[in-house]
């Protein structure tokens, strides 16, 4: 999968000093979604054995052709060993050529016919040559036996090749992720955003994506946790966490209160030592298995005031998706505070309004009042006036 996207993205280039720093930092998810961990010291490798199908599918593709090569190989050697020493046991090595003897299985000379015999047994081919007869019981069981056991051999080695054929991790390497993350704007709100695609057009099923903050936490009473995963809200709780991955998405985590992210601001950002990791998983539409897809961030691979091009376009008839477009961004106008400072800052101007709105209103009462008070005090002087001049 990082081989394609680079085949069709315009990855910025990096300064020297941001690419030294990046050089030191050890990922915990590569980019092609692989976990950069090792066990070491495990002493229960029984534990291995025990679910001995897995540990075979897990096996890299040189090792399980070895056993299943191997398994076929012992099982033919084995029993075609046998069925020469039944056949020396009896003496029908002794009586080669003899047609009055009757031997446990015809036409066997010596070990190379019992091993041929023995593929022949357990392969079902049956060329007709060598065959069995109704005089050695011994090797009746022998041939129900092995019959059986080949059998389970053939079921077990030929599953563990199939489930390691159609594995739907092949599948994970059309499923893309942009190259970089971006944080900026969205109905005045700061998010942190990354886009992901699907380079087939065969969807996938139920597609759900998450995400997780790895990043080194220091308890209150003094316990270190070397990378602490923290949950990244990218819309569980309203359900955007659901994708119908037709087009490619821009998955967009909202920096509030709740977020890891929310006193992040772009200098402290240059500053931090983390890295995010996005899960895609979702049930492939051909085969009805379930898949999954990973890729991760580092700080350096989250860029503050930018946002994703357009890879959409109408044409006629249809939606084109360009995947030119789909790692690059463009730099809008953002705030370099954090999201508190900027929320804070947007709760002071709602405040400023709420209290100034009420103040003119109070102004303009006591204007109003004001006039009201004058002119009434015109009108007791006037009345005066009228009466003083009646009297006289």
């Amino acid at each position: 999968m990082a081989k394609e996207n680079a085949a069709f993205s315009a990855i910025p280039e990096t300064p020297p000093e941001k690419a030294e720093k990046k050089k030191g930092r050890q990922r915990y998810v590569e980019k092609d979604g692989k976990c950069n961990v090792q066990h070491g010291n495990v002493h229960e490798t029984y534990r291995y054995l025990t679910d001995i199908f897995t540990t075979l599918v897990d096996l890299k593709w040189r090792f399980s052709l070895l056993v299943f090569i191997l398994a076929y190989a012992v099982t033919w050697l084995f029993f075609g060993l046998i069925w020469w020493f039944i056949a020396y046991c009896r003496g029908d090595l002794d009586h080669l050529g003899e047609v009055e003897w009757t031997p446990c299985v015809k036409n066997l000379n010596g070990f190379v016919s019992a091993f041929l015999f023995s593929i022949e047994t357990e392969t079902t081919i049956g060329y007709g040559h060598r065959v069995i007869t109704d005089q050695c019981p011994e090797g009746i069981v022998l041939l129900l036996l092995q019959a059986i056991l080949g059998s389970m051999v053939n079921a077990f080695m030929v599953g563990c090749m199939f489930v390691k054929i159609s594995q739907p991790n092949k599948r994970a390497e059309t499923l893309v992720f942009s190259s970089h993350a971006v944080i900026s704007l969205r109905d005045d709100r700061l998010c942190l955003m990354f886009r992901v695609g699907d380079l087939r057009n065969s969807h996938i099923v139920e597609a759900s994506i998450r995400a997780k903050l790895i990043k080194s936490k220091q308890t209150q009473e003094g316990e270190f946790i070397p990378l602490n995963q923290t949950d990244i809200n990218v819309g569980f709780e309203t359900g955007d966490d659901r994708l119908f991955l037709v087009s490619p998405l821009i998955i967009s985590h909202e920096i509030n209160e709740h977020s890891p992210f929310w006193e992040v601001s772009k200098e402290q950002l240059r500053k931090d030592e983390f890295e995010i990791v996005v899960i895609l998983e979702g049930m492939v539409e051909a085969t009805g298995m379930t898949c999954q897809a990973r890729s991760s961030y580092l700080v350096d691979e989250v860029l503050w005031g930018h946002r994703f091009m357009s890879v959409l376009s109408l044409e006629d008839g249809f939606y084109e998706v360009d995947y030119n477009s789909f790692h690059q961004t463009f730099e809008v106008p953002t705030p370099s505070c954090s999201a508190r400072e900027l929320a804070e800052a947007a709760a002071r101007m709602d405040a400023h309004l709420y209290w100034s709105i009420p103040s003119r209103l109070d102004e303009k009462v006591e204007e109003a009042t004001e006039k009201v008070e004058e002119g009434s005090k015109e009108r007791n002087g006037n009345l005066a006036s009228l009466e003083s001049e009646s009297k006289v």
